[in-house]
């Protein structure tokens, strides 16, 4: 460019110094303004648009300034910066156990191949029994002598599942599967080895599935959660004469109100031929069917289990268990469990021999 145009140039941009300054000088207080006020909104999809805007990619329905964009109500989900999480919408499971359990509403959905704890898990060092069976039998099976097993012994549970099929067949309904295994153990009875008394395995393939919002309401404050069918086995792994098992199928359903759960179950044992049935008549002591009534005030939870034959009121079993955490801080970790049963089996091999029995210990791995 010759020198002369330069010079051109220079004359002219002179004057209009002063109103490039004022132009920089409002902009940089505008931008410094809108982008303060962009960043208190929390929630990023509104965040986002205000940057937008003073991106010029949209035009702004009104000047963005610092207090224009703390008083604006987000449009997302997500907190703002300075909003308590107390305060936004919960769930429609929130406080639900039981849907939390059995994963019924699609916020507590968590996908299939999970292993979580099923029923209680624990060991309880000191378990003390009323009455030790020492000759199991049955109308089927001779009686068995065992060794002089001791009423101190120690009780050993572990059971897990896990969600095998996802909203099958049905919306909301799911495929589960469960083991169970329960040992008692003759921990302090040095003279015999230490034994394992007897260990009962059961093996489940559960469907549950979640009510219908439109039936969940009963009365008096009530809420109906599930549904289940199930198929079960369970044995004591023995050979003949001590030999027990059963298959079952079962149907159960769930309700809450607070922090009360109501679960009642009815089996029908199938048929088995008469020949291999060790234990025919477990269904008339052990029992048809059982209700379980749960309260779970804060981190305490308590259980009263109720087993019945639906004929005979002096047989089936009460179980009531009790827990609470170790570590106040962590109420799904390690915590204190305490069991108390009374009635027909406790074991399959003692599925009609009556005994009191009362341990005490830790529970682990809750769901």
């Amino acid at each position: 460019m010759p020198p002369s145009a330069l010079r051109c140039l220079f004359s002219a941009a002179v004057p209009l110094a002063p109103i490039f300054a004022l132009v920089s000088t409002a902009w940089a207080q505008a931008d410094s303004s809108g982008l303060a006020g962009c960043a208190k909104i929390g929630a990023a999809a509104d965040r986002l648009v205000c940057y937008d805007k003073l991106a010029g990619r949209a035009a702004p329905e009104a000047p963005i300034t610092a207090a224009s964009a703390k008083s604006a109500e987000p449009t997302s989900k997500l907190a703002p910066v300075d909003t308590a999480a107390a305060k936004l919408p919960q769930p429609a499971s929130e406080g639900s156990l039981m849907s939390k359990f059995w994963e019924l509403d699609d916020t507590d959905k968590r996908g299939v191949f999970n292993f979580t704890g099923y029923r209680p898990n624990f060991i309880l060092p000191l378990h003390l029994t009323s009455h030790v069976n020492r000759a199991p039998q049955s109308p089927t099976q001779q009686a068995v002598t065992v060794p002089h097993y001791r009423n101190v012994e120690a009780k050993i549970q572990l059971s897990l599942r896990t969600k095998l099929l996802q909203e099958v067949p049905l919306v909301g309904g799911d495929l589960w599967g469960g083991y169970t295994q329960q040992s008692l153990w003759q921990v302090w009875n040095h003279k015999d080895s230490k034994p394992f008394r007897n260990t009962d395995y059961e093996a489940e393939l559960m469907y549950v599935k979640a009510v219908p919002q439109a039936w969940r309401d009963w009365p008096f404050g009530w809420t109906w959660r599930y549904g289940q069918f199930a198929i079960a086995h369970q044995s004591n792994g023995q050979s003949d004469p001590l030999s027990r098992s059963w298959n079952r199928i079962y149907v159960g359903t769930g309700l809450e109100r607070g922090d009360w759960s109501l679960v009642g179950r009815l089996n029908h044992r199938l048929r088995e031929d008469v020949t291999s049935d060790n234990n025919p008549d477990l269904v008339d002591y052990r029992g048809r069917g059982d209700l379980q009534l749960s309260w779970s005030p804060g981190p305490y939870v308590a259980t009263l289990l109720y087993r019945t034959t639906f004929k005979d009121i002096k047989r089936g079993a009460l179980q009531f268990e009790w827990s609470a955490p170790v570590y106040k801080k962590q109420p799904n970790g390690i915590r204190w469990f305490v069991q108390v049963f009374t009635g027909y089996g406790e074991t399959l091999t003692d599925y009609n021999f009556r005994q009191t029995s009362v341990g005490a210990g830790l529970s682990f791995m809750q769901f």
